[in-house]
């Protein structure tokens, strides 16, 4: 995987699935999720500090809630790199990994501030903000793989040669 570059924007703990794409947005056409992702944060207006590719770093148990899958498409869709948590409820975590986006247990949160720019090496498990280089133990290399290949529908039709 290459270096993900991208501008921070700093989450609480508690994340969860109804703030990350609101029931309501359900009743949406699947390739419109992206235009509701966050709509159900409260205490940040995500649009105003959101860019494409921004990284979302969180503290605890980010995506808990229901399972829905549509959450971490509706964050890909709207073009987030990458979601650094201190950790992810375990459905959350799978879900963006099958669909391609990366997620990263990797505690940030009280070290950076939104508007930093990072930049991030999944495989060296190396995080560089402001200067600052952090070091968390690296994805397994199975989940690279499947992130290499954009997720794991991807990667199971490119192994079985259905590509």
């Amino acid at each position: 995987m290459e270096i993900i570059k991208g501008k921070i924007i700093v989450l609480g703990d508690d994340v969860d699935t109804d703030q990350i794409l609101p029931g309501y947005a359900m009743a949406e056409p699947y390739d419109k999720l992206g235009g509701f992702a966050m709509a159900g944060l409260a205490g940040l207006d995500f649009n105003a500090v959101y860019e494409p590719g921004s990284i979302l770093v969180a503290g605890r148990n980010f995506g808990c809630g229901s399972s829905r899958e549509q959450a971490p498409i509706a964050l890909k869709q709207r073009g987030v790199s990458l979601i650094m948590a201190k950790g992810f409820a375990r459905i959350f975590r799978r879900n963006s990994i099958n669909i391609g986006l990366p997620v990263w247990a990797a505690d940030l949160a009280g070290q950076v501030k939104t508007g930093d720019l990072a930049e991030v090496d999944l495989e060296q498990g190396k995080v560089t903000v402001n200067g600052v280089e952090y070091t968390f133990p690296p994805l397994a290399e199975n989940v690279l793989k499947t992130l290499a290949y954009g997720g794991l529908i991807p990667r199971v039709r490119a192994e079985l040669g259905m590509e």
